[in-house]
């Protein structure tokens, strides 16, 4: 558990006092203790859902962890407001909220739903809070590999307490980039991420996004590159890589937005001139 003396609470605009980042870090260890991991490897067939396909799927263990993170997080921050994954799959309208005025906790509680489901232990919790448009902290949480990650706007990033530092890639090195599966692509994205499939860059399709994130952070890998813009994949996670010294920006060179309308695809990289390189290598295309 983080040590308050660490972080705090997080800044909220305003005089509005936000809450104490270890208590939001107790939260997600909670829901995971109750939701997510009685459920790891003991999954019935009957307790996995295809939403839109094969590749989209939701458990017993998304909704209840997002139920009890959501309940959990509002009563931390009175006026606050949720938009989780499945939520928003139930009423598209509740992802209005991030245009809102209202502080807002953005949930995915299973990011790796696919990995959780085959009993890998690729899967992590994301929360962010944000207001305005504006993260302002986040939280990564990989319960099977007991892993968590945390950034506050302004005070840096840390995974399991200890600074996280993203560096650069070694000079002349080959970048190793995890990015969007082509096949799950318009023509015109396809495209774009075909640029990826060059001399001098290892491109992979990515795993669960959040702990793709967390490699960038800690310099395990060079830089992501995704087609979608879905906040509760990005949000906590592009914080994280900021706050540890990365970068990111859209294929128009704009910081990414989590309120959408973004140009896709966009990076997020260890430093600033890996992510203009891979920027580069998306507009030069196939």
């Amino acid at each position: 558990m983080i040590d308050d003396s660490v972080y705090g609470t997080v800044p909220l605009p305003g005089a509005a006092r936000g809450p104490r980042v270890s208590a939001v870090e107790e939260v997600l260890r909670a829901a995971a203790a109750a939701e997510i991991m009685p459920r790891f490897r003991q999954l019935a067939a009957h307790e996995i859902v295809e939403k839109h396909g094969p590749h989209d799927l939701v458990t017993v263990a998304d909704r209840g962890a997002e139920e009890y993170l959501t309940a959990a997080l509002t009563a931390l921050l009175p006026g606050s407001v949720v938009v989780g994954e499945e939520a928003v799959h139930a009423d598209p309208s509740v992802y209005d909220a991030l245009r809102g005025d209202a502080p807002v906790w953005i949930v995915d509680p299973v990011d790796g739903t696919r990995p959780f489901v085959r009993g890998e232990r690729g899967f992590c919790t994301l929360v962010a809070l944000a207001q305005g448009g504006e993260v302002l902290a986040s939280w990564t949480y990989a319960a099977a590999l007991d892993k968590m990650a945390i950034a506050v706007r302004g005070r840096g990033a840390t995974l399991d307490g200890a600074p996280l530092h993203s560096g650069s890639p070694a000079p002349g090195a080959v970048l190793r980039v995890a990015m969007s599966h082509p096949d799950y692509t318009t023509d015109e994205q396809k495209h774009a991420l075909l640029g990826l499939r060059t001399e001098g860059v290892e491109a992979r399709p990515c795993g669960s996004a959040g702990l793709e994130y967390l490699g960038v952070a800690r310099g395990a890998l060079d830089a992501v590159a995704f087609n979608w813009e879905l906040a509760w994949d990005h949000a906590a996670g592009l914080l994280l890589v900021e706050e540890a010294g990365g970068a990111q920006m859209t294929l128009t060179g704009e910081p990414f937005r989590i309120t959408g309308d973004n140009a896709l695809p966009f990076t997020a990289a260890r430093d600033t001139a890996t992510a203009e390189r891979v920027r580069e290598r998306l507009l030069a295309g196939g």
